[in-house]
């Protein structure tokens, strides 16, 4: 296993999309050591459902290789995938999958769905959980007890 030595930066962009009002999570794509993009949720600064961490990461990656495979790339991510971008994970061919807090109600990867496991899915990344699982998951139950 890769160390996931992007976590850190990854929880920086959730404590800024927090910031900005949005939902908690932060992603890093990478290739070796070089990061290839780094953002938070912009669900609603965009008013585009489909704005999650992950997704934004990956169109930006995929802009910047200038291909729809990133194949070798690391994607690193504070909370565990929603099945929409666990099916956009798969499409891109991400190699590893590095995850902080477990999301037991919306998770796609190893909850819910598990779309990693299903016999469609044309490729599942090697899956590591639980990475920095403390810190990301304070700041996920900061921002909703703040809105109660």
């Amino acid at each position: 296993m890769r160390f996931a030595s992007h976590m850190p930066r990854a929880l920086a962009e959730a404590r800024a999309a927090a910031a900005r009002g949005e939902t908690p999570v932060g992603a890093v794509i990478s290739r070796g050591t070089e990061i290839l993009a780094a953002d938070g949720n912009r669900v609603r600064e965009l008013s585009d459902p489909t704005a999650h961490a992950e997704i934004l990461v990956l169109r930006a990656a995929a802009r910047r290789l200038g291909t729809e495979r990133l194949a070798g790339c690391d994607l690193t991510v504070t909370l565990e995938p929603c099945p929409m971008c666990a099916g956009a994970i798969s499409l891109a061919r991400v190699a590893r999958l590095y995850y902080g807090a477990a999301d037991p109600k919306s998770g796609g990867v190893e909850h819910g769905p598990r779309v990693f496991a299903r016999s469609t899915c044309h490729h599942a990344p090697e899956i590591y959980g639980g990475i920095a699982e403390a810190a990301a998951a304070a700041l996920l139950r900061a921002f909703f007890a703040a809105r109660r």
